[in-house]
């Protein structure tokens, strides 16, 4: 392969630099010698600050994730606090059980502490959420949590926080990633020695006391306290943490609920980020699920939940009827909501202004839940950091609110505020309370799903997603999203277009040629809200080579089966003209 010069000078600066060790300088020549492919998928470009941060393949150049990346970042990122605020500054950091978190998190305590700022740092992998926290625990000025969530085990990453323990919202990521793309010399970031910036007292070690907090507030938040400790024991459970860090945190804090029948997934329940049973690690596909499942069956388990490698998802199957049937993010959210609003209105805990929060890429259903109990609803991007800088932003502005909910399609949930991310050991709890409350009621959760389909109507949500890796893939795209951006048909799979939203130009097309300004910040994302209340949307990822296509579906006929029928053949007349429109792109 034919590598251009700009890649080739990129290639050679490395080759030829200070900062590259006498290792990664072999490393370099041995892949130009047998995979030039790579030293250009790694050198072509730089890796992009994306939503909240960076994430990529492991590897050695600019466009893959290695220790320089990590120092880059968290120089841009240092560059930012300091310019934001004007005391002292503190920064937590965790990292979760992929392979080299550990030394990515290391190796952002020093650039941190080389710049000045305090570290508090987890000696241990730890749930994404626990970041979150530790972030509001010590009133610190930001985050880092080294993860790459639920990618396959090529794969790392980095996410920032801001002072509330929300992932970074505007300004302060565009500030962060000016300042990433200013810190382009690897060589003039400074550096030093970890024991010494411990023995100095600029990184310490997060203590016991921050995560027993979080495990006191969590216990205060089950609605249905008496029950999980007198019954939580005849719930039976199959966990698995898909070998990530949730294998002591999730059974610690269902054992606290009172759920002591918990068997978990022996063969995936130490960390490991080979992750040897799963490709990728992702709570969210049934595949990931499989051993799980098998040990539901073997010992006759109620429910099985699987949590992604940093505890921030949640994934479910449910036995039902002889059946182990997967929940979607759309249908977990859905008994959530319902669960929380039903007994929160019950017990007279709603609050004074009750609210939920969701992505606009959710389904619509979730407003009707809402809407019947009282509860407002707020629509925000797709991304949890979007859901709790909505949370910061009204208290800035001296807001009241109640936070019931918040939830985005692809399994993440929050019912506190104490933690600005989305939360898997919340999510586990709440899911364990909720399903004994079900079996105490002679219920399944398939039966309670069913019975909100009765009485709001069903809804069906079908994701497609399409991945285009490397350079080419970047282009491809683009072009697939310039095509929707272009769509001028009055229909799409014979449904009548009645609004066309881009997010990006912050504009709503309505049928009938009038148009309204949106007030969502801009994003590169598309919405077609077709007639019957159905919609589809689609945005390229912002942290991985793909773009996602969300088609949502509503139906409300004389039985709960004629309207699923109904839901799924819309859902693929769309996705046919999905497949078309990007074989043209």
């Amino acid at each position: 392969m034919e590598l251009s010069i700009d890649v080739k000078n990129k290639y050679q600066l490395w080759l030829d630099s200070e900062f590259t060790s006498t290792q990664e300088k072999e490393s370099l020549k041995t892949i130009m010698e047998n995979n030039p492919k790579e030293i250009n998928e790694a050198f072509y470009t730089d890796l992009e600050f994306g939503t909240g941060g960076i994430r990529s393949i492991l590897g050695i150049g600019p466009n893959r994730m290695n220790r320089h990346s990590i120092r880059r970042a968290t120089q841009g990122f240092a560059n930012a606090l300091k310019k934001s605020f004007s005391n002292s500054i503190s920064v937590a950091i965790g990292h979760d059980s992929r392979n080299f978190s550990k030394e990515f998190a290391q190796e952002a305590a020093i650039v941190l502490a080389a710049n000045g700022i305090k570290v508090h740092l987890y000696d241990h992998i730890v749930a994404t959420p626990l970041l979150s926290y530790a972030v509001r625990y010590h009133k610190a000025q930001g985050g880092i949590m080294v993860t790459a969530s639920h990618n396959p085990r090529e794969y790392n990453g980095y996410k920032v926080y801001w002072d509330d323990g929300c992932q970074v919202t505007p300004p302060y990521d565009e500030l962060i990633i000016n300042e990433y793309l200013e810190s382009s010399d690897y060589s003039a970031i400074p550096s030093g020695d970890f024991e010494t910036f411990i023995n100095d007292g600029l990184i310490s070690y997060i203590s016991d006391d921050c995560e027993n907090s979080y495990y006191d507030l969590l216990l205060k938040e089950s609605l249905n306290l008496d029950l999980c400790l007198k019954k939580g024991k005849d719930l039976s459970i199959v966990f698995t943490p898909l070998h990530g860090v949730g294998g002591k945190s999730i059974p610690r804090a269902l054992d606290n609920l009172g759920f002591s029948n918990v068997t978990s997934v022996p063969e995936q329940i130490e960390p490991d980020g080979n992750f040897p049973t799963v490709s990728p690690p992702n709570p969210e596909e049934r595949p990931a699920l499989e051993m799980a499942i098998n040990l539901m069956k073997k010992i006759n388990a109620d429910i099985a939940m699987a949590t992604d490698p940093d505890a921030d998802r949640l994934g479910v199957v449910v036995s039902h009827q002889g059946e182990f049937e997967l929940l979607n993010g759309n249908q977990i959210g859905i008994l959530f909501l319902d669960y929380l609003a039903s007994e929160k209105k019950k017990q007279n805990r709603l609050g004074s202004n009750p609210l939920f929060i969701k992505t606009i890429v959710t389904t619509p259903l979730q407003e009707k839940i809402a809407e019947y109990n009282g509860v407002k609803t707020i629509n925000t991007l797709t991304g949890f950091k979007w859901i709790c800088g909505k949370l910061k932003e009204m208290e800035t502005n001296g807001e009241s609110f109640d936070l019931l909910f918040a939830t985005e399609e692809s399994y993440g949930y929050l019912s506190h505020t104490f933690a600005r991310d989305k939360d898997a050991i919340n999510a586990c709890t709440l899911m364990a309370e909720m399903t004994l409350k079900y079996k105490e009621d002679g219920k399944t959760l398939i039966d309670a799903l069913n019975a909100i389909y009765e009485k709001f109507g069903y809804s069906n949500e079908k994701l497609i997603a399409k991945h285009y890796l490397g350079q080419e893939g970047k282009e491809k795209i683009s072009k697939i999203v310039d095509a929707f951006r272009r769509y001028d048909s009055d229909t799409i799979a014979d449904l009548k277009i009645e609004e066309k939203i881009d997010i990006l130009a912050g504009k709503k097309y309505i049928t009938g040629g009038n148009t309204e300004d949106i007030s969502l910040p801009k994003s590169n994302v598309i919405g077609l809200k077709l007639e019957g209340d159905q919609w589809l949307w689609l945005r390229p990822s912002g942290t991985e080579p793909k773009i996602k296509f969300y088609i949502m579906t509503q139906s409300k006929e004389s039985s709960l089966e004629r309207s699923k029928n109904t839901c799924e053949q819309t859902a693929d007349k769309i996705s046919k003209v999905i497949e078309e429109i990007c074989e043209k792109a």
